[in-house]
Formats: structure tokens, C-alpha cells, sequence
């Protein structure tokens, strides 16, 4: 994906005749390099929607360590998960398009973010 759509404008054209959207891949240089570093390279891409500069951080997981933690998949800032909590993904909706979330979604947003991240729907800051 980042050899090959690195800088890539999308334009969205919404099937319901909603305002079309541009959004902006922006992956970062040291995306194949899987362990912290200094810290300061752990988001691997951006997702970046460009009429207002939201974005969704992209973070990819490896399996870093299979003789010691088999099973277990971490992203360059220590997450670990078990391929039971990802697997098999859940199909959803998000804002309206077909999507798929990791099976033990709610267990892994509340370990992250607490349960609040289940029950507050309004951005607070």
C-alpha cells in the first residue's frame, strides 16, 4: 500500500448525493521498520480528509516476536493483541459504508481508551 499509494488523492463521491469528500494518504517513510525506535515514528500512515484536516491514524500490526509471544500482534507502540481478540473480523457500518472492526473491538477500546469510549458520543476536545 505505501510504495504504491503513497501521497494519493481519493476523490469520494457519496451514492446518496452528499457533498463528494478528497482525502489524503500520507504514509510514513518508516513504515517497514516494525520496532519504536526513538518513539517518534509509531503511526504508520494517515488517513487525511482534506476540507478539514481530520485524519484516522493507520497503525499496522506484526507478529514482531512468534517464538516468544506466538500468537501475538503488536504495533510499534507496544500494543499487543492475541489473533482471537482480531479474528474473525465483524462486519459493520460506519457512516453509512459496509466496514470490518476486529472481533474483541469493545475489549480493545476499553483496555486503550476506557469504557467511555463505548458510551460518549460527542467529540469533547
Amino acid at each position: 500500500m505505501g510504495e504504491k499509494f503513497n501521497q494519493t488523492r481519493v476523490k469520494y463521491v457519496p451514492e446518496d448525493g452528499s457533498v463528494p469528500r478528497e482525502f489524503f494518504l500520507d504514509v510514513n517513510r518508516m513504515i517497514w521498520e516494525r520496532g519504536r525506535g526513538d518513539g517518534m515514528n509509531v503511526i504508520d500512515a494517515r488517513w487525511i480528509d482534506v476540507s478539514n484536516g481530520l485524519y484516522i491514524d493507520i497503525t499496522g500490526l506484526s507478529e514482531t516476536h512468534p517464538n516468544k509471544h506466538p500468537g501475538r500482534w503488536f504495533c510499534k507502540n507496544y500494543h499487543g493483541y492475541h489473533t482471537s481478540e482480531l479474528y474473525p473480523m465483524r462486519e459493520t457500518t460506519f457512516e453509512g459504508v459496509p466496514a470490518k472492526v476486529p472481533y474483541s473491538y469493545d475489549k480493545i477500546l476499553i483496555q486503550e481508551y476506557k469504557e467511555r469510549a463505548l458510551v460518549v458520543t460527542e467529540f469533547e476536545g
